[in-house]
């Protein structure tokens, strides 16, 4: 039996990284729900569409055509044929996928699309509620955190490490922003659902993690 595994949490936990690792172990596919939000906040940006015009953002919620493919190891974002993979990383970017995402609008326009991406089990999901609303009777639910510097720490390398000039107190500042943001909305806010395993990252390896998570996901298969 091939489960439906969802990986939730705040920005700079792991996420990206355990679900890639951890898709990879088992031989599973790849469902980013944030590159899913962060896409949305593109196209807007692209259209001149206000992150703040839940209308608007809804539609292209709604209509977006969007596409995962592994070419290598990396788990590559199409949108409309073209790889955005970069171009939905920015810090610009992460923010507005925070503001699109929570509207109404935007959730209930994706929520679908979310589900048939997953549809059929063997797909890990990555994002901030697939264990609570996106895919509530998942197989293995985890919610994968980390202190908010050791966050801001790993945020920081990963934008020295693509050349982009980088303030790490105000990579600090907008994770607690954004972590605010996302835990206290009135829709779908970020937090761990009630049967899901809690994991702290902050002095865990990726190894370590995905070991664990891999391990857990094997035992609940076995007895499905």
């Amino acid at each position: 039996m091939k489960l439906v595994v969802t990986i939730d949490g705040p920005a700079g936990a792991g996420k990206s990284s355990v679900a890639k690792a951890l898709a990879r172990r088992l031989g599973y596919r790849l469902l980013d729900t944030g590159a899913i939000y962060r896409s949305v906040a593109l196209t807007a940006k692209q259209r001149g569409i206000d992150w703040k015009d839940g209308a608007a953002c809804g539609a292209i919620a709604a209509a977006l055509d969007i596409k995962f493919d592994f070419v290598g190891d990396n788990n590559c974002v199409y949108l409309g044929g073209e790889d955005s993979s970069s171009a939905i990383r920015t810090p610009e970017i992460s923010q507005g996928a925070s503001i699109v995402s929570a509207h109404p609008e935007v959730r209930h326009g994706l929520l679908e699309l979310q589900r048939r991406l997953g549809a059929g089990g063997g797909v890990v999901v990555e994002g901030r509620d697939t264990g609570t609303v996106v895919f509530p009777q998942a197989g293995a639910k985890f919610f994968l955190t980390a202190t908010d510097a050791e966050r801001a720490r790993r945020r920081v390398a990963e934008l020295q490490a693509t050349g982009t000039p980088v303030d790490p107190a105000r990579v600090l500042a907008e994770i607690r922003e954004r972590d605010h943001r996302d835990a206290s909305r009135d829709i779908a806010p970020m937090v761990p659902a009630n049967d899901a395993v809690l994991v702290d990252s902050s002095a865990q390896t990726l190894e370590e993690v995905v070991d664990s998570l891999a391990k857990l996901v094997e035992i609940r298969a076995a007895g499905s």
